[in-house]
């Protein structure tokens, strides 16, 4: 009887090992274009056929493995060893966190999961480069230098004439953001001028640099200026002067009459608005002419504009 109850206490004091699902490698850097190896290892209490199962969470959480199988974006260019997956040529599209799920109904806890993390580097590419051809002096100028595809983000250097920009300089007269790559010129001079250019580097890949563009840096021509100003003013001047002379000479005159085309008049084909408003007057005044038949109308005079 005793050596009963000993047994039974020593049985159920004897730990139960669930389900357990780890990855020695969680987070994954690897270069664009190269095979990416996600790790999953599990062990289980009393399952001998667990299942397996790779997703990939993103905005929604799709399938990458299951029912035995790659499906998806992932067939033909994914393997499978144990519980371990391995991406070929992997791109930007890859990146991302996957969970490895592992499921075993026979013990007594049934599910077990772990995350990876894969990162796909990328090198620089040429960044794109804005600098002024021209610019006068004293004025705020900006050259500009940017590679959106590096990752990790690129860092810049700009160069004058091949010669490397420092970033921090005493009393320098510019400043430089190595990591928005921008070159800013408080107030540029004539010795600003040069030919300058930029290069992006993230350590993944060489650096690469953008072709490089004269910069002219020229003084406020004064005399030019003085000119310009004259030749506006005697222009205002002249076009004040046309308009007085022509109020004056009555071009901008408004008696204007109009004509009207009477059919059954075949002699006196228009007739002004004017006369009109004249014959209007007259009859308002208490006045009437004689009426004349349309046979003893005489063509007297007629207006025309």
């Amino acid at each position: 009887m005793f050596a009963s109850v000993a047994l039974l206490i020593l049985i159920q004091s004897v730990p139960v090992v669930p389900v357990t699902v780890t990855s020695h490698s969680p987070n994954v850097e690897v270069h664009e274009f190269s095979d990416a190896v996600l790790s999953c290892e599990f062990k289980t209490e009393k399952e001998m056929n667990p299942r397996i199962e790779w997703k990939k969470k993103d905005k929604d959480v799709s399938f990458v493995y299951y029912e035995g199988r790659f499906v998806g974006p992932f067939q033909k260019r994914a393997e499978m060893e144990g519980a371990t997956v391995k991406l070929l040529r992997v791109t930007q599209e890859d990146a991302g966190e996957y969970r490895c799920e592992v499921s075993a109904p026979a013990d007594a806890v049934t599910l077990g999961e772990t995350n990876v993390t894969l990162r796909v580097l990328v090198p620089p590419q040429t960044p794109a480069c804005e600098v002024p051809s021209s610019a006068l002096t004293g004025s705020l100028v900006e050259l500009r230098c940017r590679d959106h595809h590096s990752i990790p983000p690129a860092v810049y250097t700009w160069y004058k004439d091949n010669r490397a920009i420092p970033i921090r300089q005493p009393n320098a007269s510019y400043t430089v953001n190595e990591f928005t790559g921008v070159l800013s010129f408080q107030t540029v001079s004539r010795a600003d001028t040069g030919q300058y250019h930029c290069e992006a580097k993230n350590g993944v890949g060489p650096a690469k640099s953008c072709q490089g563009t004269l910069m002219q840096i020229d003084d406020v021509n004064i005399a030019a200026v003085v000119s310009g100003v004259l030749l506006l003013c005697v222009t205002l001047l002249l076009c004040v002067f046309g308009v007085c002379y022509a109020r004056r000479h009555g071009y901008f005159s408004r008696h204007r009459g109009r004509s009207f085309w009477i059919p059954h008049c075949h002699g006196a084909p228009h007739i002004s608005s004017q006369n009109l408003n004249r014959t209007e007057h007259t009859q308002t005044s208490g006045y009437s002419h004689p009426s004349k038949e349309p046979q003893d109308f005489k063509h007297t005079q007629s207006f025309m504009l």
